[in-house]
């Protein structure tokens, strides 16, 4: 099992950020470090911001930079710290891949230069009370997307399934602790 930990400060990053986006998409790149065990914590995302109603396509260019920003800031150690992923908001729809997007995400997984294990797409939104919901899952080359765990980084927050899809968060104000550390 393949598990997705939110940092609180990308918790509080996203909740800004789908604030501000109201009822257009948005999204970007995951960045985190593996944790061992099949446990990856997202230190940090990008946001591009140009999405429509029903529509969002990253663009790459500003998105690595993005990366390699991070990948000074974290040493280049590429096993520990790397890029996950890809996240993206569905604020008028089911906070769950459409079509397009499992497509899309095996395309990648499947690229011949793409050399990750697996790639993380999450799918987030505020629910109509402000709350953030969202769903991780894992793509990898020759096989189907599996559906990953996803939770924030405080024990209150660990998603629970509800009709197929996962929720995250009472509040963004309940965040407390990091997730211990596995030893490597």
């Amino acid at each position: 099992m393949i598990d997705v930990v939110l940092s609180q400060a990308c918790m509080a990053k996203l909740w800004r950020e789908l604030r501000k986006a109201g009822s257009n998409e948005i999204g970007g790149v995951l960045a985190g470090e593996a944790l061992g065990n099949g446990h990856f914590l997202v230190l940090d995302l990008s946001v591009q911001r140009d999405g429509s109603f029903a529509n969002f396509s990253r663009s790459s260019t500003s998105h690595d930079r993005f990366m390699q920003h991070f990948f000074k800031r974290t040493g280049h150690n590429y096993e520990r710290f790397n890029y996950l992923g890809e996240w993206h908001s569905h604020p008028s729809f089911p906070a769950w891949p459409s079509s397009t997007d499992f497509l899309q995400m095996q395309g990648l997984a499947e690229d011949p230069d793409q050399q990750a294990n697996f790639l993380a797409l999450l799918v987030v939104k505020l629910s109509r009370d402000g709350k953030i919901e969202g769903t991780a899952h894992a793509f990898r080359r020759g096989r189907p997307p599996i559906q990953a765990g996803l939770s924030a980084s405080n024990a209150e927050a660990l998603c629970k399934p509800v009709s197929g899809w996962r929720h995250l968060l009472k509040s963004t104000l309940l965040w407390r602790d990091e997730p211990a550390r596995v030893s490597k």
